[in-house]
């Protein structure tokens, strides 16, 4: 057994493509369509195999919570670089860009290297050695 997929909606659709594909390395099938019910889509691949599906339909309510905090439900994605230094690279170059560092890079009780930026949604990631 193995978790396929995860999804998500957006309002932003092809800025949270292009955000995960220049940050994480995703690559990205051609944009489904159904105008009927006003739905779009992608499914971002990771090189491990893991997916998101990121999807925007206008009938669907935006989040009222405040951005980049936690909440019930899907509260982060976590991305592994493989070193500690990596993660400070990436998080360097997310803030030099633009994006907001939630989590400053530090190793966590459970024994992770860690920091958490928010995508451009406001979406949690931690960037995991």
């Amino acid at each position: 057994m193995r978790l396929e997929h995860i999804a998500l909606y957006t309002r932003q659709l092809e800025v949270l493509r292009d955000f995960y594909m220049k940050y994480f390395e995703a690559t990205s099938n051609e944009k489904y369509i159904n105008p009927a019910k006003g739905f779009e889509s992608y499914f971002l691949s990771f090189a491990d195999g893991a997916r998101l599906e990121i999807m925007q339909k206008q009938s669907i309510p935006e989040y009222a919570g405040e951005s980049g905090g936690e909440y019930t439900g899907l509260t982060h994605l976590a991305m592994q670089t493989g070193t500690k230094e990596a993660v400070d690279s990436l998080t360097e170059q997310l803030r030099a860009d633009g994006y907001r560092v939630v989590g400053e890079p530090r190793t966590t009780g459970d024994g992770y290297y860690e920091s958490v930026v928010l995508d451009p949604d406001g979406n949690r990631i931690e960037i995991t050695a």
